[in-house]
């Protein structure tokens, strides 16, 4: 890949029959631009699990409704927009969730929020006058640690 940074778009219905073709549009176009696959499936995780949180949360199932992602490739980073016109992520509610509890409880969900910062690298939240916008990057060096 050349030192240009190039984006991609995708739009799809607010339905989550529609995640599958959220994650072949990531592998596609990371695959096509070399990344390593460490960061692809990192990257398919987090963009699906922040789409299911929009369909889920935001538009709350309304199939009317419609997911915007952008995906930027840059030669040392990857950049991944996801907006949205539905109801907003309060991050000042957000807490980090108790595995252990959900576990106990058997309570499935409420991890989606968790899993997008341990795989990123940054993660941004942004609403302004009815857009929703998650933005998070993932840098293309490898990870020590593989999670924050």
């Amino acid at each position: 890949m050349d030192q240009a940074s190039i984006t991609y778009t995708l739009v799809v219905p607010s339905e989550t029959r529609q995640l599958a073709q959220v994650r072949n549009f990531v592998t596609k176009y990371a695959r096509q631009a070399n990344v390593a696959e460490e960061h692809i499936d990192a990257l398919r995780l987090a963009i699906d699990e922040a789409c299911a949180n929009v369909i889920e949360h935001a538009y709350q199932g309304n199939p009317e409704k419609e997911v915007h992602l952008a995906m930027t490739i840059e030669p040392t980073r990857i950049i991944v927009r996801i907006r949205d016109h539905g109801c907003p992520f309060d991050r000042t509610a957000y807490r980090r969730p108790d595995v252990r509890e959900l576990s106990r409880k058997r309570k499935s969900g409420g991890l989606g929020v968790d899993i997008i910062r341990r795989l990123m690298d940054k993660v941004e939240y942004h609403n302004q006058e009815g857009t929703n916008e998650i933005r998070f990057v993932r840098f293309r060096q490898s990870r020590q640690d593989g999670f924050r």
